[in-house]
């Protein structure tokens, strides 16, 4: 096991050099100036002062360190080559660069809106689970009956209507049927734990539903396939309970595909944050995205797209090992 968790933390070596690539260079070709939008923001007038606009355009591109070729500011990026102060500091040296709008560091930025967009992570698969697993298992157990159609049911509704619409209608109708809508001033957990966790349940369960439709739907089915093995029809016929034979023998197997579910469904989760944080005024790293996407932010946005990727691979990594708890038949060499 000790092997295996050595290789795959080497593994995310390469991985990570690859997400660093993809994460620097197309966000460089998205159309838009990020210079021009900057004196755009400002108001500042495109000729005369500094000796005319394109003299202050190049001033400020040097000040950023713009002025050089792509693969020269991947290199000050990355931490290979000297940025413009003559100095190795890049994502190598634990540095993720600076907001080129604030000039902060970007950890500064994102490290204030982790907890936010991770807490809604946490409450969403929560949500998600504490949904579909009961349903999946009910309706398994309870094949072809009324309520294996009505829990079919649900998870197809929770899979088809996506999270953006589900968000705009909790908003819309509540408001002009009770003259009630969410909050949208964000109390933070430390002000006010319950009102913090008030205002995330909502946006939780939003982004929460589809990925409970998928694990319902998944847990049905492996449920079935566990419940017409030949140790299950043995355990039965030793005459113990449903509730025994479902839970102590049949959902331990039936859980390892859901769990691989619940894994690949992390990065989804992530995306669908970006929504349910912008509809819902969260201040996590959903909504900075957004933000810093339309300055063309973008050491920002790449800083804030490795911490992601960091993160889902850990996540995958966590999913493999824990196979080898739900099924002692797994083992890692």
């Amino acid at each position: 096991m000790r092997a295996y968790i050595i290789r795959r933390l080497l593994l995310i070596i390469p991985t990570m050099f690859l997400v660093s690539l993809l994460v620097f260079f197309p966000i460089r070709f998205i159309p838009g100036d990020v210079i021009k939008i900057m004196l755009g923001e400002h108001e500042w007038q495109m000729e005369g002062g500094l000796g005319g606009g394109e003299d202050l355009l190049e001033i400020l591109r040097r000040d950023l360190g713009l002025d050089v070729p792509v693969h020269v500011q991947y290199g000050r990026w990355l931490g290979v080559a000297r940025n413009k102060d003559g100095e190795f500091a890049g994502l190598l040296q634990g540095n993720l660069g600076e907001s080129l709008w604030t000039r902060r560091p970007v950890t500064e930025d994102i490290l204030p809106r982790i907890p936010t967009t991770f807490v809604l992570g946490v409450m969403a698969i929560i949500i998600g689970l504490l949904i579909s697993l009961p349903i999946g298992i009910y309706s398994a157990i309870r094949q072809d009956t009324w309520g294996d159609y009505v829990g079919r049911s649900v998870a197809i509704i929770c899979i088809s209507v996506p999270a953006f619409w589900v968000g705009t209608m909790i908003f819309i109708f509540p408001a002009i049927w009770w003259d009630w809508s969410p909050p949208v001033h964000y109390v933070a957990f430390v002000e006010d734990p319950l009102a913090n966790l008030g205002m995330l349940i909502i946006p939780a369960v939003v982004l929460g539903m589809a990925m409970g439709g998928i694990t319902m739907r998944m847990t049905r089915t492996m449920m079935l396939e566990v419940l017409r093995q030949d140790y299950i029809r043995t355990a039965w016929s030793k005459g113990l309970k449903e509730r025994v034979v479902v839970i102590r023998h049949a959902l331990k197997n039936a859980l390892i595909p859901v769990v691989t579910i619940v894994g690949q469904r992390i990065p989804f989760l992530i995306g669908g944050s970006v929504i349910v944080e912008t509809i819902f005024a969260l201040p996590g790293m959903g909504r900075l995205m957004v933000f810093v996407l339309n300055q063309r932010d973008y050491t920002v946005l790449a800083g804030i797209n490795i911490m992601i990727a960091s993160a889902v691979l850990m996540v995958n990594l966590i999913v493999d090992l824990t196979y080898a708890y739900l099924d002692p038949r797994v083992h890692y060499e």
